[in-house]
């Protein structure tokens, strides 16, 4: 095995998670920091690990949140950035939050004092040599102008976005069918289609009226003073449009052209909320043209307003933010690995995911796959039914592209949740003890506590045979 060290670009959660899992492995580190010879418009210190906006890594239950059981896969997995979590708690009731200071000197002292890894504070401007060998990229959402551009030139000009327009995206089982119906406009079948391949939701003119009153009045998030004001005509907020008129939205995103209800369809539906399958497993769908700044507290009570949408569960909310993220379905196979220069691995927010514990998560996958790699074995991906494995099948290929959106763009940051993951066998839901039926969210309640279950046992079963496989060798 060779000893020349990997190459580790970036000292977020992501890149020091893959530093340390690399170095655990037995295998030399170089951790490339650019700060502080440079800053960024976030950052307040010169930390690895900083947490630049909540002390929180949400909810810590293992037994009924996507979020806990990727917090318990990450400890299996021996994460140095849940050990550290775990050292520097603070109260947060049944999240998991932290110390930021105590948390960020305590991951900056664990890999200064680890004897395989070497920090090195200074930017690096463009893509990693191929001198360098093995390189891990996990610069994050502010990635330096220099090294995007590097990386855009490298894979071409659909390989970034720099803003964020995201719409909310709804568990399917908590569309209600008896309101909402399946058909393409006009039933048009396009390529893969069938001719009823989005959800509708029809609204009548007096609930499309409080409908628009509501998107106008509802409190919105600002801009970061660094972020600038990024909307252009073909991505505005939902919000904006309202504004722009009572009647904008009916006959943009929410126009009820080509469209019959199929629980009635003598009445024509005076607007209509599209929701377009996300992903290949058909569990979440995502709400077409709804993108929007709209404060999250506000999202849920307004859109929950829409027919079929009353008692919608929320994968994801929406929002307009300064991102900078790969196509990363499109540009890098199943282990991380960019297509353009297999040499190259990306990690953390730049690869598409959202959240502290999920940037770390593929951070941990991505230094794992390296130190397989370097030991000459194929490692290879958790499976779907994981938390890991489901996070990893999104950003590298469970997204489904659109022909509607003529041939840009459509993957989008996600954070992990059950949505993502495979769906339980027939019959791994039981009924509890002496009841004949489900009561009230005991059906959701046991799905999650399924899920949760398969989840981790499942990990550790990998886990125990990517651990066997290595002590083979």
């Amino acid at each position: 095995m060779s000893n020349q060290p990997i190459h580790v670009v970036g000292g977020g959660l992501a890149g020091s998670e893959a530093a340390w899992q690399i170095a655990e492995a037995s295998i030399p580190v170089i951790l490339h920091e650019m700060r502080p010879v440079r800053g960024t418009e976030a950052h307040k210190t010169d930390g690895l690990a900083e947490l630049v906006c909540s002390n929180s890594f949400r909810s810590d239950d293992a037994t009924a949140n996507a979020v806990g059981v990727i917090h318990a896969e990450m400890r299996l997995a021996g994460s140095l950035i849940m050990a550290t979590a775990d050292r520097h708690q603070v109260p947060a009731g049944g999240a998991l939050a932290v110390d930021r200071e105590g948390f960020s000197a305590a991951v900056t002292r664990a890999l200064a004092e680890h004897p395989l890894v070497t920090i090195e504070r200074g930017e690096v401007d463009g893509l990693p040599p191929e001198d360098w060998g093995t390189t891990i990229v996990a610069t994050g959402p502010l990635t330096a102008p220099s090294l995007a551009e590097s990386i855009r030139q490298a894979t071409g000009e659909d390989a970034l976005a720099f803003f964020d327009a995201i719409a909310p995206i709804v568990h399917f089982d908590s569309i209600d069918l008896d309101k909402a119906w399946f058909q393409s406009r006009y039933d048009k079948v396009g390529p893969g289609g069938t001719g009823k391949d989005y959800i509708n939701c029809p609204l009548d003119k007096d609930i499309y009226e409080r409908f628009v009153a509501a998107l106008v009045e509802g409190d919105r998030a600002e801009f970061k003073s660094w972020e600038g004001t990024p909307y252009f005509d073909g991505c505005l907020p939902i919000e904006v449009m309202a504004e722009r008129g009572p009647e904008t939205l009916r006959h943009g995103p929410m126009k009820p052209m080509g469209l019959t209800n199929a629980h009635d369809p003598e009445v024509k539906p005076y607007a209509v909320v599209q929701l377009r399958q996300d992903n290949a497993l058909g569990t979440l769908y995502n709400m077409v043209g709804f993108q929007t700044k709209l404060k999250y507290g506000a999202q849920a009570e307004i859109f929950r307003m829409i027919p079929g949408l009353e008692n919608a569960e929320f994968a994801r909310l929406g929002g307009l933010h300064r991102n900078t993220y790969l196509n990363s379905p499109v540009l890098l196979d199943a282990s991380l690995r960019l297509k353009a220069r297999p040499h190259v691995r990306f990690a953390g927010q730049i690869t598409g995911c959202e959240g502290y514990v999920e940037s770390a998560a593929v951070g941990l996958m991505a230094g794992r796959f390296t130190a397989a790699e370097r030991r000459g074995e194929t490692l290879l991906s958790p499976p779907q039914t994981t938390a890991m494995g489901a996070l990893l099948a999104h950003i590298t290929g469970g997204h489904l592209a659109h022909e509607e959106e003529g041939g840009k763009r459509s993957f989008q940051p996600m954070n992990v949740n059950f949505g993502l993951f495979a769906p339980l066998e027939p019959g791994a839901i039981q009924k509890p003890e002496g009841q004949k039926r489900f009561r009230g969210k005991e059906k959701a309640v046991a799905k999650k506590n399924a899920l949760s279950r398969r989840a981790l046992a499942d990990f550790a079963a990998w886990l125990a045979g990517a651990e066997t496989r290595q002590a083979a060798e």
